[in-house]
């Protein structure tokens, strides 16, 4: 009855809170959902009222009206909905599971509430459960109340209890807004009780108490915080206030900081900080967002991410809240909504949904806003705005009141005179619904809006509408009659009088007017002027009026009532008297229109079948007249029976056989130009009632609906009764049924009864009656069946353990009854279960039934339910058994155990289901049995812990223990058994030795302490060390090392260099640390001084004497005795050179250095050194000797210029010995007697002079001296001349050799006299011929003779020679240029390696003609490319690489700098650091300890593999399960893993890391059960992983799949690895060949050109590769003969197996251009590294190497050469083969191949497979005359930017220092020329028939095998098919040669569009490169055509150098097309017709 009280208060508040004029309210809008216990039942008021007294309905959701059901529901009279209790039999989920809405409705209208959610909940059989929990001392615990999900709505927690006393939340303990107890500040004696939580349930009141749990408490341990207990996501209402937990463990005690949307929470009294969390009160919708509560330590911290959603409850506000306005008005409603938003919005109307149609509309985002347009009444009634938001819902609602609103005017003007020109206004007011409009007419006419005539309109608040009309400056024509008329969508009206103006009197002109007979009409006299004196109207010249009909108004107007047409009609006169003796008038015609008039006709009563006949005559009205007929609004058709027949004024309705479907309103309409009418009857077709559905006999189930079936039809339909004869006999006589809710009549007749009672068992009767006819009727008797229902049993009872009891359940209901027991969720068949047994008995109308238990067991305590069945129903009821016994034994664990105590915990699992009252505690050895026990006795049942002392170190005991409780003792526990822990060990180790192994290192040897004293298992060893030295500290540091046996050895690393150290040994095992052994002192080996003397001091003495002084390096820095000082220094020379080094050793701080060098710059350093070796040299000093007088000059030169002038010339000094001032001549003529020479003087720039004024055949002497500020030096040679009167030419430049770095601009003088004017002209020496020096963009010779050589580059070295001519003769120098370039690369090894260092040594390259600056040493991580670098001296061949990473793959690379620049770098070796990955010992056990809920690992046993482990993980789950829970941690020692499951196998993966990798261990475990116990191993059982099985059977295709990929992907990348390696090789090879052979090709080549050939771009690097076994010539030349395979073979060495085909560059004349771009290569560089250069010359030269590629006997291994190829002469005669020459064979040693780049082995087996393949491509074509040129070979570079070939701008676009790491790709073309060339072939390349036997090609690599060899199979082929792989790498092949750009030219013969080879040569940006040589002359123009230019023409070749090749275009494309082959414009054979024929070969 609370619940009604409150509802009433409520209600009294609510009602006053109202309006009193309200009409319909509500009382509590807010009540929307209600639960009850079944046991209990429910009372809902309805939440709407009225006033006055409103009807008050429930309905269900779904618009069904409620009924009573007795003993179930009931509808009170004031409106409220009881339901009452009831078992579950008769739970009904329309009547106690439902949405119901009540409604409440007066004259106001009709409101409904929103619904209400009415849930019945039952009583469910429940636990609740409390779990142990651990803590630390001064942490916090959280305990949770764990409820079942099913019942946890209704169940919640409402205390704790602490061994049986209630919590009372104070202090240390809390209790949290959801349950949770905190217990804040742990305390060891918080581990004695035992906590419990009691729930109650919220709707039956019952209530529950959980299990006791226990706390352990453990001393604070230093860890990282763990979060005990947060929240994810909360909604809670606005205004509400919300705990949200974060609470935390760890050691220090975590700071909590609560951070919310990413900032500080702000400064707000609502917001509280408390021990369970945050605490917010008065939430607003501001407060929501994210929240972040950090808990932090010095350890660590962690986070806690929840989100916070505040619901702003919905509020709706309707407006208007009342309106009544008028039919036909527009309403507009505004629904207003506040809240939360996602809402939805629903409209009602007298609580019906709004359906849009015509006249209304829902409109708005949200639907907010309902529109009616031209209301009706209909429209009228209670209007309600529904917001729904999830389960919350708000309305509001607004009265609507239509009334009728025609318009009527409530306030007009009157008649009046106004003077012209006077204004005036006239009002008129008007009301309606809606407001109405005014228009306002005159005389008729709608007045039209001027300046004159103004109208306004407004609406007052009362909602009259005023308007007026204003008439400004009014006129005669103003004057009249004005109507005001106010119309809206209801209708009209109108309001007129006559306004006079005064002045003349007129009449306006009238139209005519039509009347309508019947009706009034209105005529206007439209008079104007004032004043007159009379208004009168005439008929036929008869005053008005003449009858009662007519009327002449005073202002003139004549009306006419009940126009009639003949007496009406006519024309009528207005005539106006305006003096007294005259008047105006003026007529109008009035025509009348007769409507049509219909005489009454009506149906006759009809019968089914029978004739109908119905005529509809118009007796009256104009023609022409038409009728129709409508049916029910619609027009008839003549057809299925119904035929119209229609004449002039009449129409007749037919019906051959009247239907049921013939009812209806019929109508005839009559129309015509005056009107339309109509007339309507009705026509019934009358039949009698009969039974479609006839009522039977049929069953009811009690509480069911059930329908009792009758339909009958008859016309009018028939009226159907139910009436009820209680009873099962006779029926005496029937009552009618009173229609309830419960009781009501369907549409279709049937008597449904929504809730089947006992007493609606009897007859019933329906009866139909229409009137037609007698009454039918028919009965039937309804049954009704009781379903099965439980009346009674026990909720709880209680029984012993192995003792009999009974549960007894009682049922009622029709037979027969079935009751059936479950325990749980099990049904009991007590044939299968002994222990069961029941009987059933009858009693009377009941059924008893008896389970009986015997004996009961402890699986018994659970809920038993007795569920009675029958045929229609079923019904359950709950007991609870409670079986008591005594308890389980506890569950003890070992907590700790020492050396001689142990401290044990145990944990009471199952208490008996009854109060634990006390525990034992038993003892003993192992080896004593029981009989021997100690014990402790009677332990309070409040402690759950327990010391044992007194025990003995490192002995084994067993305990055990048993609990008691008011049953009795429980089994002894689960025995454990604990060994005491190790005490730590008595004795120092024995026998401590120490050996000094490097400057850094000394190793101490040692034994274990002897066994007596071990106390336990030596785990391991500290090793204390400290340095004993002055100013040392004393303090020891501390490695430690794990014990491997009796012996001990250990290293000590990093040690002070020749320093005094003192060593202990300290024992440890588990328990601690031993006594350490005697301090012993050893000293480190010397070493290296690690610091330079200091302060060095360098000064000049004189011009070849210096003084270097310095002090002694700090003495900590010597690392050893000081042996002495070593001085090094060397001369620096002005050209960059470096002087030899030289150095002097002393033991004095000062030296003095002799014999230097005058006035020379020079670089000391100085060193200390001990007996190691020598230290770190000073920083470089530079010091520069005194001047001198210079020595004399190194040349000079006389000759005569004229018959009286000479020029001398000279030389510099050799040795200038200080700056030179100037120069002093000397000449004098020994005949003619002057003692004295004369003496000229030059600057030190000038190193000629002309001496004129000289005796002609006179001879002189003529002698030079330098001049230095130090004085005059020697002189130089006297020369003598005699001036002559002829003056041939003569240089006076001096020849000898210039030394330059490459890329700088160089000037060779060639100053020469004569006359007339020498001719000056360059030569350079190539080989054995001088090629002309002609000027070019590289190359100019100016004015004076001198040749400026620009950037010169390596092939610019050479012998230059300068002629000057003229007539009288000649004279000529040589100029040998030496161009200095980058160094070679350097053989980088490694010589030894640490855990922590590589140590490389290196042996330099080439220096390329400058001395070696110093080195560049790049490292990185063997998996990155970020590369270190380290420069290191000149001086150095070592390194050492400090401070790696241990265990690690490093890569190294090296390169030289000289004066020039950095030279290429060196092949990258690798190379690995000591260690390994970590790995674990099978000999260390793993767990330690496992007991039901944690387990113990001992991560002892994972080895560092020497490389310290920086983490190990580990991964554990319950077998079976996918998901891992994982465990960090950096120890090495002991982890534990908790919150376990009890009794579970476990999988356990562990992976330890360092630097060096990862190892991984796997294992499995099992936890106790909770009683100690062991759990047997897994068994797998049928059905059991069928998932596991699906998904393996599913992922193993997929993983083999992906293995075969990887496998085939590292298979290829090795191959890929493995040709990269060769052809670096091949590319190093090259290089170093080229650089053997640094000779010039300017100089015609004499013999052949050169036929097939091989070039090579390593990269851009051209190599051609020629037969030289044997050359034939075609055409006149004379020809050489081949040289047979024979001849071939005599040639070769007895003791060789193979034969010689050399391989060189071409000689080329410069005009011919370049292949490939080899102006900026030099032996021994990397070309790709000269970025900054830029070349813009055309014309370049190339270098001549030659080396033989070997051709072995067949007996060889299969990669061998096998070679027979021929080329042609030519009319330059044989080839040149003067060059170096170089063995080739397969190295069977690729790593030494690989170390040594300038091997010639290495390269053997990419240019063997090169040869193989040219020779397979000649012996596929069968070719007598074909040409075979190779297009194109490329080892390209990884670090290329662009590979250009042939370009002048990006000739040069390479990185620096790379290394080759691509493969590279050679390809070649086989052409035959077309037939009519064939008399032109003397340049073409003849192959002779291949003499091989077949069996030779089985050594050809696959990919150079075709299937043009293999196509005619051979009996006796030797050879296997070619495999698949094969044949698609060669079909590759051949499809890139559709793609080619290649073309090669005939000698003379011109592309279409290229210029002559004399005028230029084009450069195109190419890939694909082409042949100089032979070629058929069949060029393709086209394949030249498109390619368009990409450099302007260059400089002509100059006159004289004869062109021996043709020009040619280089074409190509991108990079990516580098695949892109082949040959273009080579015309076929006669067979193949005049297409070009080729095919295309790529080795890669």
């Amino acid at each position: 009855m609370w619940l009604v009280t409150f509802f009433l208060l409520y209600s009294l508040r609510k009602a006053h809170a109202e309006d009193v004029g309200t009409s319909l309210y509500f009382v509590n809008d807010s009540l929307q959902q209600v639960t009850f216990s079944s046991t209990v039942g429910v009372v809902i008021p309805c939440p709407a009222a009225g006033s006055p007294s409103a009807v008050l309905r429930w309905y269900l959701a779904t618009g069904d009206d409620i009924y009573d059901v007795p003993h179930i529901r009931h509808v009170h009279a004031n409106g409220t909905l009881q339901l009452y209790p009831f078992s579950p039999s008769a739970f009904n989920s329309f009547i106690h599971d439902n949405d119901y809405f009540c409604t409440a409705e007066n004259s106001a209208g009709k409101i409904r509430s929103p619904n209400i959610r009415v849930k019945a909940v039952f009583r469910e059989p429940y636990t609740v459960r409390v779990e142990d929990q651990r803590s630390m001392r001064g942490n916090v615990a959280v305990f949770k109340c764990l409820i079942p999900s099913s019942v946890q709505e209704y169940v919640s927690v409402v205390s704790w209890e602490k061994d049986t006393v209630s919590i009372i939340p104070e202090n240390r303990f809390f209790i949290t807004s959801y349950g949770g107890l905190y217990i804040s500040d742990v305390q060891k004696e918080d581990a004695l009780s035992t906590y419990r939580c009691i729930t109650k349930h919220k709707y039956s009141g019952e209530t529950r108490q959980s299990n006791g749990a226990r706390l352990s408490v453990s001393d604070p341990a230093e860890s990282v915080p763990t979060v005990l207990d947060g929240f994810q996501s909360r909604e809670v209402g606005a205004g509400r206030p919300v705990e949200l937990p974060c609470i935390a463990s760890g050691y220090p005690n975590p700071a909590v900081r609560w951070i919310k949307d990413g900032r500080p929470l702000p400064a707000d009294g609502r917001w509280t900080k408390r021990v369970t969390g945050l605490l917010i009160s008065e939430l607003r919708v501001e407060d929501g967002g994210t929240y972040v509560c950090e808990v932090t330590n010095t350890f660590g911290s962690a986070e806690v991410t929840g989100t916070l959603t505040v619901i702003d409850p919905l509020r709706v506000t309707l407006t208007p809240k009342k309106l009544k306005t008028g039919i036909g008005s527009t309403v507009i409603l505004s629904c207003a909504l506040s809240g939360s938003p996602e809402y939805v919005i629903r409209w009602y109307r007298n609580t019906d949904l709004v359906a849009v149609d015509d006249y209304i509309s829902i409109r708005g985002i949200s639907n907010e806003t309902l529109l009616i347009t031209a209301a009706q009444k209909s429209h009228s009634g209670a209007y309600q705005c529904f917001a729904t938001r999830k389960a919350q819902t708000a309305q509001d609602f607004s009265i609507i009141t239509l009334e009728d609103g025609t318009p009527r005017i409530v306030s007009s003007f009157s008649e009046k005179v106004v003077n012209p020109g006077e204004q005036f206004s006239l009002m008129c007011a008007a009301k309606g619904a809606p407001p109405p409009t005014v228009t306002w007419a005159l005389d008729d006419e709608p007045i039209q809006r001027d300046n004159g005539h103004r109208t306004n309109q407004y609406t007052m608040s009362d909602g009259t509408t005023v308007s007026h009309m204003n008439v400004t400056s009014p006129q005669i024509k103003d004057g009249g009659v004005y109507r005001c008329t106010a119309r809206n969508s209801v209708g009209s009206a109108e309001y007129q009088a006559r306004i006079n103006v005064r002045g003349p009197p007129s009449i306006r002109a009238m139209k005519n007017i039509t009347a309508v007979a019947g009706r009034d009409t209105f005529i206007n006299c439209r008079v104007i002027g004032y004043p007159y004196y009379s208004i009168k109207w005439y008929k036929d010249s008869l005053l008005l009026p003449d009858n009662h009909r007519q009327v002449v108004f005073e202002n003139g107007t004549l009306k006419l009532m009940d126009v009639q047409k003949g007496m009406d009609e006519g024309e009528y006169v207005c005539s106006v008297l305006i003096q007294p003796q005259l008047s105006i008038s003026q007529s109008v015609h009035v025509t009348v229109k007769v409507p049509p008039l219909i005489q009454p006709f009506e149906f006759p009563p009809a019968s089914i079948g029978q004739l109908l006949y119905i005529p509809c005559v118009v007796s009256s009205g104009d023609m022409p007249i038409h009728i129709t007929w409508r049916k029910d609004g619609h027009v008839i058709l003549s057809g299925s029976g119904v035929t119209i027949e229609s004449k002039e004024f009449m129409s007749s309705l037919q019906i051959s056989s009247v239907s049921l479907k013939h009812n209806g309103n019929y109508t005839c309409i009559a129309s015509n130009a005056a009107a339309t009418v109509s007339r309507e009857r009705q026509l019934i077709v009358r039949v009698p009632p009969r039974f479609v559905v006839q009522p039977n006999n049929q069953d009811g189930i009690y509480g069911k609906a059930g329908v009792l079936n009758c339909s009958v039809d008859g016309y009018p339909p028939p009226k159907v009764m139910w009436k009820h004869a209680k009873g099962s006999g006779n029926p005496q006589q029937y009552h009618p049924i009173p229609l309830t809710g419960r009781i009501q009549i369907l549409p279709n007749s049937s008597l449904l009864i929504r809730h089947v009672l006992e007493e609606d068992i009897g007859y019933y009767l329906c009866q139909a009656s229409n009137g037609v006819g007698t009454d039918i009727s028919k009965s039937m008797f309804l049954t009704v069946k009781i379903p099965a229902m439980i009346t009674s049993h026990p909720n709880t009872t209680i029984a012993i353990k192995g003792q009999t009891k009974e549960l007894n359940c009682t049922a009622r209901g029709e037979r027969p009854i079935i009751i059936r027991w479950e325990k749980g969720d099990t049904v009991i068949d007590p044939d299968r279960n002994m222990r069961y047994a029941i009987a059933t008995k009858d009693n009377g109308d009941e059924v008893i039934s008896t389970l009986k238990l015997k004996p009961a067991d402890r699986g018994d305590s659970v809920f038993f339910s007795c569920h009675a069945i029958n045929s229609y129903g079923e019904d359950r009821g709950l007991i609870q058994l409670t079986v008591q016994e005594p308890p389980d034994p506890p569950e003890l664990e070992i907590r700790e155990v020492k050396a001689r105590s142990m401290n044990l915990r145990w944990t009471q699992r199952f208490d008996g289901n009854s109060i634990i009252t006390g525990f034992d505690i038993e003892y003993k050895n192992k080896s004593d049995s029981w009989d021997f026990k100690q014990s402790t006795r009677n332990i309070s049942p409040t402690i759950n812990q327990a010391n044992i002392v007194d025990l003995h170190p490192a002995s084994v005991y067993s305990i055990r223990m048993y609990s008691f409780n008011k049953i009795g003792r429980s089994e002894p526990s689960k025995e454990l058994t604990i060994s005491t822990e190790e005490a730590a060990p008595d004795g120092p180790p024995m026998d401590v030795t120490l050996q000094p192994m490097t400057s850094q290192s000394i190793q101490v040897t040692w034994k274990a302490p002897k066994k007596e004293l071990q106390n336990g298992v030596i785990r391991g060893y500290q090793i204390g060390y400290r340095e004993n030295s002055p100013g040392s500290n004393g303090q020891y540091s501390i490695v430690e090392m794990k014990a491997t046996g009796d012996s001990e050895v250990y290293t000590l690393d990093n040690l002070k260099k020749f320093a005094q150290y003192g060593v202990v040994v300290q024992a440890f095992n588990r328990a601690g640390t031993g006594p350490s052994s005697s301090e012993i002192n050893a000293t480190t080996l010397e070493d290296v001084p690690s610091q330079p003397p200091e302060n060095v001091r360098a000064i000049s003495i004189t011009s070849d004497v210096a003084v270097i002084s310095w002090s002694e390096p700090p003495r900590s820095t010597l690392n050893g005795v000081l042996k002495g000082y070593r001085v090094i220094f060397w001369s620096l020379y002005v050209d960059g050179e470096w002087g030899e080094m030289q150095n002097i050793t002393t033991t004095r701080e000062r030296v003095e250095l002799r014999g230097m060098e005058k006035f020379t710059n020079y670089s000391v350093q100085v060193l200390a050194y001990t007996q190691a070796g020598d230290g770190v040299r000073s920083s470089v000093l530079y010091i520069q000797t005194k001047e001198d007088v210079p020595g004399p000059p190194a040349g000079i030169k006389a000759v005569p210029s004229s018959a009286s002038s000479v020029v001398v010339s000279w030389l510099p000094p050799a040795k200038p010995n200080g700056i030179i001032r100037k120069y002093t001549i000397f000449c004098s003529s020994p005949g003619s007697g002057q003692p004295a020479p004369s003496e000229y003087e030059t600057s030190p720039d000038q190193l000629f002079y002309r001496i004129a004024h000289l005796t002609r055949g006179q001879q002189y002497m003529l002698w030079v001296a330098a001049v230095t500020s130090a004085g005059r030096g020697n002189i130089s040679e006297k020369v003598t001349i005699e001036p002559a009167g002829k003056a041939p030419a003569k240089i006076i430049s001096f020849g000898g050799t210039v030394t330059t770095p490459w890329m700088k601009d160089v000037r060779l003088p060639c100053n020469s006299v004569g006359e007339p004017a020498p001719a000056i002209k360059w030569t350079k020496d190539s080989e054995d011929t001088a090629i002309p020096v002609t000027a070019d963009g590289h190359r100019l010779i100016q004015a004076n003779g001198t040749l400026v050589l620009r950037a010169v580059k390596a092939e610019d070295s050479g012998y230059y020679t300068c002629t000057a001519t003229n007539t009288w003769g000649f004279d000529t120098i040589i100029i040998n240029l030496l161009v200095q370039v980058p160094p070679d690369q350097p053989r980088l090894t490694v010589s030894k390696t640490s855990a922590s260092s590589i140590t490389l040594a290196w042996i330099p390259g080439d220096n390329g003609g400058s001395s070696i600056r110093g080195f560049v040493l790049q490292y990185s991580v063997d998996n990155s490319e970020e590369w270190k670098d380290v420069f290191i001296s000149s001086a150095e061949r070592s390194f050492k690489l400090d401070s790696l990473k241990c265990g690690t793959w490093y890569k190294v690379k090296l390169a030289a700098k000289n004066s020039v620049g950095a030279g290429r770098i060196s092949e990258i070796i690798e190379a690995k650091t000591h260690g390994r990955e970590p790995s674990f010992s099978k000999e260390q056990h793993l767990f330690t300890h496992i007991n039901a809920t944690h387990a113990r690992l001992n991560l002892q046993g994972w080895s560092s593999g020497g490389c310290p482990i920086t983490a190990i993980v580990l991964e554990y789950r319950p077998k079976g399960n996918w998901g891992w829970q994982s465990l960090r941690t950096n120890s090495s020692g002991e982890v534990f893993l908790t919150e376990l499951r009890e009794a579970t196998w476990y999988e356990l993966r562990m992976k330890a890391c360092n630097s060096a990798g990862c190892g991984n261990e796997t294992a499995q475990f099992a936890t106790l059960d909770y009683d100690g116990s062991t759990i047997p191993p897994i068994k797998s059982a049928q059905g059991e992983g069928d998932d596991v099985k699906k998904l393996f059977t599913i992922a193993c295709p997929v993983i083999l799949a992906t293995l075969g990929v990887a496998l085939l992907f590292i298979i290829r990348k090795k191959r890929k690895e493995k040709r990269l390696k060769r052809l670096r090789d091949a590319k190093s090879l090259a290089e170093m060949l080229i650089s053997k052979n640094n000779r010039s090709f300017d100089t015609p080549v004499k013999g052949p050109p050169q036929g097939p050939r091989l070039h090579i771009d390593i990269p851009r690097v051209q190599l051609l590769i020629e037969d030289k076994e044997g050359i034939k010539q075609l055409g006149d030349d004379k020809a050489t003969i081949p040289v047979t395979d024979t001849e071939f073979s005599q040639a070769v060495n007895p003791q060789s197996f193979c034969t010689g085909v050399s391989l060189h560059h071409p000689a080329l004349i410069q005009n011919t251009g370049p292949l490939i771009d080899m102006s900026d290569i030099r032996p021994g560089t990397n070309p790709v590294s000269r970025k900054s250069v830029k070349s813009a010359h055309s014309t370049r030269n190339r270098y001549s190497s030659q080396w033989t590629l070997t051709k072995c006997q067949a007996s060889t291994p299969a990669r061998t050469l096998t070679s027979d190829w021929r080329t042609v002469g030519s009319q330059h005669g044989i080839t040149v083969t003067e060059s170096d020459s170089y063995s080739a064979s397969l190295s069977q040693d690729t790593d030494k191949g690989r170390n040594s780049m300038v091997s010639t082995e290495s390269a053997s087996s990419t240019y063997e497979e090169l040869a193989r393949a040219y020779e397979h491509a000649k012996l596929e074509e069968q070719l007598q005359h074909a040409k075979f040129e190779i297009t194109e070979c490329f080892i390209s570079d990884s670090s290329s930017d662009q590979m250009t070939t042939g370009t002048n701008e990006n000739a040069d676009s390479m990185t620096s220092m790379s290394t080759p790491s691509e493969p590279g790709i050679c390809r070649f073309t086989a052409s035959p020329p077309k037939p009519q060339d064939s008399d032109r072939g003397k340049n073409v390349a003849v192959p002779i028939p291949h003499r091989a036997n077949k069996s030779d090609y089985c050594n050809l690599p696959l990919y150079v095998k075709s299937e043009a060899f293999f196509r005619k199979p051979d009996a006796h082929d030797p050879c296997p098919v070619v495999p698949p792989r094969e044949a698609s790498i060669r079909n590759l092949a051949r499809a890139y040669h559709t793609q080619a750009r290649h073309m090669t030219l005939e000698p003379g013969s011109k592309p279409l569009g290229l210029p002559p080879p004399a005028s230029s040569t084009t450069t195109l940006p190419q890939r694909t490169l082409t042949m100089p040589g032979s070629t058929s002359a069949a060029a393709a123009p086209a394949a030249a055509a498109p390619a368009p230019a990409a450099a302007a023409a260059e400089p002509a070749a100059a006159a004289g150098a004869e062109p021996r090749m043709p020009t040619h275009t280089k074409m190509g494309g991108s990079r990516d097309s580098l695949l892109e082959m082949s040959t273009s414009g080579i015309g076929r054979s006669q067979k193949q017709g005049a297409g070009a024929y080729s095919k295309s070969y790529t080795l890669v």
